[in-house]
């Protein structure tokens, strides 16, 4: 079989599939925001509802972490980049929420595309929170947070009966400033944690967890661009994570996991 006639066969497949499912998806009203997720990077990792709203938009105001394949399925929209990306150039948050009211009251169908999940480190309450007090009419589409499904394509599961009864979701850019977190609170809980935004701290989140009480030879890795051709996986102990991730280049956006999860990756990694 051809490759073009295997593809054919295959968007028929996906046709058939969906047909079967009945999906129907809500319309996106003039003078609306939709506040939506797109997952860890991966197209395939789009729920059906923001490829809805993505097709039916005519404004998209979207972050540095999404990819340009998901951009450019908004055939019909105004782009407007917001950057958000660590250490490159960015909108401010004040401007972005002041474009998304904007857009809204110029009768515009509006969809705010975030990378993970809009309520997951993204700041999507703090918009959801402006455009309320605007009176603008807003949803929120939920994403794959990239914390979870990060895990899940390395082969790291998120929980795993008697390893873990819990899971930590924390961010790491304050790491080493008043507006910290309770790293050696977080470590005395024994349970993983998923570090967001962490990477340009990595050395101080890995030896404030140690000074809290877990041992170096805690298993930890660092995810960068998890699901994509770019993905790279590093896996170390907490005492030699922040080290080997240098070593290897990693830079962000990353994901920065500590737990006895990450042992499992190599339990796993004979599944063909």
């Amino acid at each position: 079989m051809s490759g073009s006639t295997k593809n054919k066969g295959d968007n028929a497949t996906l046709e058939q599939a969906l047909s079967r499912l009945n999906f129907q998806p809500r319309p996106l009203e003039p003078g609306h925001v939709w506040l939506a997720g797109a997952g860890p990077g991966d197209p395939g990792c789009l729920t059906l509802e923001v490829l809805a709203a993505l097709a039916e938009a005519d404004a998209l105001v979207y972050d540095a972490l999404v990819s340009s394949d998901v951009v450019a399925v908004a055939a019909n929209a105004e782009l407007f980049f917001a950057g958000k990306r660590g250490g490159k150039p960015s909108m401010k948050q004040d401007d972005i929420t002041a474009l998304l009211v904007r857009l809204a009251r110029e009768g515009r169908r509006v969809v705010r595309l975030k990378g993970g999940d809009p309520y997951i480190f993204g700041r999507g309450g703090e918009e959801a929170l402006a455009l309320a007090r605007e009176n603008i009419p807003f949803r929120v589409l939920p994403g794959l947070t990239s914390g979870l499904s990060a895990l899940a394509a390395t082969g790291i599961p998120a929980t795993m009966r008697g390893i873990n009864k819990a899971v930590i979701l924390a961010t790491g850019h304050a790491a080493g400033t008043d507006d910290d977190i309770d790293w050696a609170a977080i470590a005395r809980t024994g349970q993983p944690v998923v570090v967001y935004m962490g990477m340009a701290n990595l050395p101080l989140i890995a030896g404030a967890l140690l000074d809290g009480g877990l041992v170096p030879s805690t298993p930890a890795a660092v995810i960068v661009a998890a699901t994509t051709p770019q993905e790279r996986t590093v896996v170390a102990t907490l005492a030699t994570i922040a080290e080997a991730a240098a070593a290897a280049g990693l830079a962000s956006p990353a994901l920065i996991v500590v737990g006895g999860i990450v042992a499992m990756r190599a339990a796993l990694a004979g599944n063909p």
